[in-house]
């Protein structure tokens, strides 16, 4: 089973041998913690599966949280491995499957706090780079100009005169993924350090 909660979007997938048996997708915003599970108990077996992949991030703290723990209580109670993936080669790889024609793109996501997470990629969805954190004229000038540009965070980029694509990651789109690239540790990948600090010595 996979899940995905990392952005605005909150969906679920049952997976068979590559195949997508069941799925549900729905753009929630802030809802996600109310969602998921009703979304997991809809899908055949109530998603019953033998191994849990989560979106670890970077994306949303809060969706993040729900995700991980939600995969994490259910790996535990169904005594099944959970592991992690990313959102950025998710997007990436659903892109390239719709755009034959693309040999790179661009992957921007809602960061907070006024920032994207960026990431380039080649085809299949092979990463240019690691991906970062930045304001989106930051981000816009790391992009060759010659990339398309997809993701939840290309509202930033729209009046750059760029090709740009809003697209949400859906964990039905998990099969598209390598085996490496689902078999993250099941760990936060928020992409920024955290708002809050610690209070210094006195």
């Amino acid at each position: 089973m996979v899940i995905e909660t990392a952005t605005a979007a909150c969906s679920v997938a049952l997976l068979e041998g590559g195949a997508v048996i069941d799925a549900r997708h729905e753009v929630v915003g802030r809802g996600h913690a109310e969602r998921l599970l009703p979304m997991i108990a809809e899908l055949t077996g109530g998603g019953r599966a033998d191994a849990i992949r989560v979106d670890c991030g970077p994306g949303s703290f809060t969706g993040i949280r729900v995700g991980l723990a939600a995969a994490r209580g259910l790996g535990l109670g169904w005594d099944v491995p959970v592991s992690g993936f990313s959102a950025l080669p998710l997007v990436a790889a659903r892109a390239f499957a719709d755009a034959p024609e693309a040999d790179a793109l661009a992957v921007v996501m809602e960061g907070g706090h006024g920032e994207v997470f960026v990431q380039c990629f080649d085809r299949p969805h092979r990463p240019r780079s690691s991906f970062a954190s930045l304001r989106p004229d930051a981000a816009l000038a790391a992009i060759a100009p010659e990339l398309w540009i997809v993701g939840d965070g290309t509202r930033h980029l729209a009046d750059s005169g760029r090709r740009v694509e809003a697209r949400h990651p859906c964990a039905a789109d998990l099969v598209l993924l390598t085996d490496e690239q689902v078999a993250l540790p099941a760990t936060p990948i928020y992409g920024r350090a955290p708002d809050a600090k610690l209070p210094g010595a006195r």
